[in-house]
């Protein structure tokens, strides 16, 4: 991590910040000499790193927190994770008392701003609107993975939490240095030190002429849920006016200085050689730069209708491959062409003797699932302004999960050292996963590189289906054993490419096979909303409603039978009690409506599904569905029913219409008005249950309510029997029980 700045090594070397030592358990002044690193908190952190983000915060109180280097997910690869620690946050206090926070996470629809910010405001004791959040600008950030995995709550929150008090204590032994007291005598009181005689001195008062940083370590305690007064209250989402008014600017309501507007040249479809192009009608109209860098071919425009006209009037030849595999041969593609076992914490496990417990079953339950590609369609394409500046310097405004990542991306492309690249990411309109990549920011510089202006790239919707990358395809094989009494014995369990993200069952069996088979995919494919874990808690929680089905036991009573998890049996249960079910109760084939349930956990939260289905002349209709979801302690309970509003809604789309269709290497229905989303109406009504677990820490929320909703839905139409129409794709199994 670095911080830009124009001051040289040398006058950094003399730019004098004193760096107070603050032990874990208690706080104590400590005037050692500047630049303590070793040992302590700032073991292995880059000394210059320290000093550039001195140098740019100019003066007051300065709070940094020291953590490991965490690594980067799926889609994400790459990036620096050489260095064992990182800076990973800080707080800055300045001399007129403003309280800015810095992180490289982004914000992407899921109000993170907020609750990060309430984080901080609670432990400095200051109004919510105190606080400003400075987040994901690679210039004045603090290095960050990427905003991915629902890691932002339960990781950064708690690390600008630390930040936060540790600068309060320190204000604390400043005023009570400046008074002459026991600082034991002394409070935080809404961005003021007071003692018990009513003596006040703000934060800016203690802050003014002074270089003061304080470094920390992961562990420096703060208060417990229970001592929360902004933290686990509904706060307004900051800046909320400007989102609702449309002020508020994302990446394609930027302008630039003397900007103009891009298009790439592309294949028809997702695949395809650049050959060669006819560009002679394009370079004769006005104000048009063709731009061409080896295989890359795009124009430039003044506005975006002329770059449209100007790449519409360019003859390029593809070379296409021959022999690409289509949807209809995909699955058989992914088995033919698997890699063996993959390795790594997701990739399965193996206990007991599954043959021989197979061997002596009473019955035996096997299927096959079949997992579609998915597109992630967010609100806003993939978008990126780019400006060179005349020393070499590029910087590139994006939507993207991860601006560091995106950094060394443009760094390696254009072969220039990563402290001459700055990306700066505005609002993200959603990324779902879909936005870890920078080839959108990539081909922007390129574009702005031959223009020598300014360069604003938008993708149509139309290439961000073909594109970008879509949630991997997968074929997942159950095969599952019962002893006399219904007690599962054994379970095999193979998924082939589409991941190994909550592959394993919370389900009690004594033996178990359980593997991740990577495969040749014929899309591009990375991460999306819940990883694989939507796509194996999919099939594992449809064959367990299946066994149940075919013993004649309910299928609530089957899963707490084989559930030692108390979380998990608390969601579940709480599900069934709101939803209705009752096992003297349970629908009859043939009859409607229905009722389907589903449980699981994934990144340390939990949840359980149930939907209420009917009948309909085209097939059957969703009525009702019922989420009870469990993330630890809640920091905000309105940004937390928002986040699993919205993963339900998008795995409705998953669970009933979203499956990308392709052959011959083109998508065959690679637009809005063929690609089915969830529209208003498919929408029912929804009721969030959100149980609150002060005694155990934060989790994320961003990925796990998506997990239950297919196989919630799934379980209620198998419960309707026989229906008239032909079930969804992501509903399809083989040789059920």
């Amino acid at each position: 991590m670095s911080v830009h700045t124009t001051r040289r090594d040398a006058e950094l070397e003399a730019f004098d910040w004193t760096l107070e030592a603050i032990e874990i358990e208690r706080y104590e002044l400590n005037a050692a000499a500047r630049y303590r690193f070793e040992p302590g908190p700032l073991a292995g952190v880059d000394r210059r790193d320290f000093m550039r983000i001195c140098a740019a915060a100019g003066g007051g109180l300065l709070v940094l927190s020291a953590v490991p280097r965490a690594a980067a997910q799926e889609s994400g690869r790459g990036g620096r994770r050489e260095a064992p620690r990182e800076i990973a946050a800080w707080i800055h206090v300045d001399e007129a008392g403003a309280i800015a926070a810095y992180t490289g996470k982004t914000e992407i629809g899921q109000n993170i701003r907020t609750s990060l910010a309430q984080a901080i405001a609670d432990e400095l004791r200051v109004p919510l609107a105190a606080v400003t959040m400075i987040m994901a600008d690679t210039d004045r950030v603090p290095y960050d993975a990427g905003t991915f995995g629902s890691q932002s709550t339960p990781r950064m929150a708690p690390q600008l939490a630390r930040a936060a008090a540790a600068a309060r204590e320190l204000l604390v032994d400043r005023a009570a240095a400046r008074w002459g007291v026991d600082r034991a005598g002394l409070a935080a009181v809404d961005g003021r030190i007071v003692d018990p005689q009513g003596r006040a001195l703000a934060y800016g008062e203690l802050a003014k002429g002074q270089r003061l940083a304080g470094v920390i370590a992961a562990d420096t305690p703060v208060g417990a849920p229970g001592d929360w007064v902004l933290r686990g209250t509904p706060a307004r989402k900051l800046n909320g006016r400007e989102f609702v008014t449309g002020r508020h600017a994302f990446t394609p309501d930027l302008v630039r200085p003397g900007m103009l507007h891009g298009r790439v040249i592309r294949p028809d479809g997702y695949a395809g050689t650049f050959v060669d192009a006819d560009t002679t009608r394009a370079s004769a109209m006005p104000g048009v730069t063709i731009v061409r860098d080896g295989e890359f071919l795009g124009v430039v425009a003044p506005t975006e209708r002329a770059a449209r006209r100007a790449a519409a009037a360019i003859r390029a030849d593809w070379r296409v491959p021959d022999n690409h595999p289509s949807s209809e041969t995909l699955y058989a593609h992914l088995k033919r062409t698997a890699r063996g076992a993959a390795g790594g914490r997701n990739a399965g496990t193996s206990a007991g003797d599954v043959a021989a417990a197979r061997a002596a079953a009473a019955r035996t339950f096997d299927a096959a699932y079949r997992i579609p590609y998915i597109a992630h369609v967010p609100l806003e394409p993939r978008a990126a302004v780019a400006e060179w500046s005349g020393d070499g310097r590029l910087t590139v405004w994006c939507g993207t999960q991860r601006p560091f990542g995106v950094r060394s991306e443009l760094a390696q492309a254009f072969r220039i050292p990563e402290d001459q690249v700055r990306v700066i990411v505005p609002d993200t309109g959603s990324a779902y996963g879909g936005k870890h990549s920078g080839e959108h920011a990539i081909e922007a510089a390129r574009l702005a590189k031959g223009a020598g202006r300014p360069v604003m790239l938008v993708w149509t919707r139309a290439e961000e289906f073909s594109f970008g990358y879509a949630r991997p395809a997968g074929v997942i094989e159950i095969r599952a054993a019962v002893d006399g009494e219904g007690r599962l014995t054994a379970w095999e369990f193979d998924n082939w490419n589409s991941g190994g993200s909550a592959i394993r069952t919370p389900y009690t069996v004594p033996n178990q096979r359980i593997r991740f088979h990577p495969s040749d995919s014929p899309l591009r494919q990375g991460s999306y909303r819940g990883l694989a874990a939507t796509a194996n808690h999919h099939a594992r929680e449809m064959h367990m409603d299946a066994i149940a089905r075919a013993l004649g036991e309910d299928a609530v009573a089957f899963r707490l039978k084989h559930l030692e998890d108390e979380r998990m049996r608390a969601v579940l249960s709480r599900a069934a009690e709101t939803i209705g079910w009752s096992a003297a109760e349970a629908p009859n084939p043939g009859r409607g409506p229905a009722l389907g349930i589903a449980c699981g956990t994934e990144k340390a939260s939990y949840v359980a599904t149930a939907a209420e289905v009917s009948k309909t002349p085209h097939g059957f209709s969703v009525d009702r569905l019922v989420v009870v979801f469990e993330c630890g302690a809640i920091v905000n309970p309105d940004g937390l029913r928002n986040q699993v509003e919205g993963a339900v809604v998008q795995g409705l789309g998953g669970a009933l219409f979203e499956a990308l269709e392709f052959s011959g290497a083109r998508l065959t229905n690679g637009t809005m008005e063929q690609y089915r989303v969830p529209r208003f109406g498919d929408v029912p009504p929804i009721e969030i249950v959100l149980i609150d677990r002060q005694d155990i820490p934060s989790a994320g929320a961003g990925e796990t309510p998506i997990v239950c909703v297919a196989p919630a839905i799934g379980t209620a139409v198998r419960a309707l029997g026989r229906v008239e129409t032909a079930l969804p794709v992501q509903l399809a199994a083989d040789r059920l029980p």
